[in-house]
């Protein structure tokens, strides 16, 4: 299910990013662009949190 919303989500703000930046560029709105951009942010951040650790170093209490 987190894979789901975590696309609808980025979905949403890809698309709405892409349309801003359009607007402010003078270009066209493409949806297709932003439904790529949002399938490619998606594995990126689901890449990122594979990546960082889950929990902390153990080295808490050492200053």
């Amino acid at each position: 299910m987190k894979f789901f919303w975590t696309f609808f989500w980025t979905f949403l703000l890809v698309q709405m990013l892409t349309y801003v930046v359009s607007s402010m560029l003078g270009a066209h709105y493409n949806f297709v662009t932003g439904a790529i951009l949002a399938v490619g942010t998606t594995i990126l951040i689901f890449v990122v949190a594979s990546i960082i650790p889950e929990g902390p170093a153990g080295k808490e209490g050492l200053h």
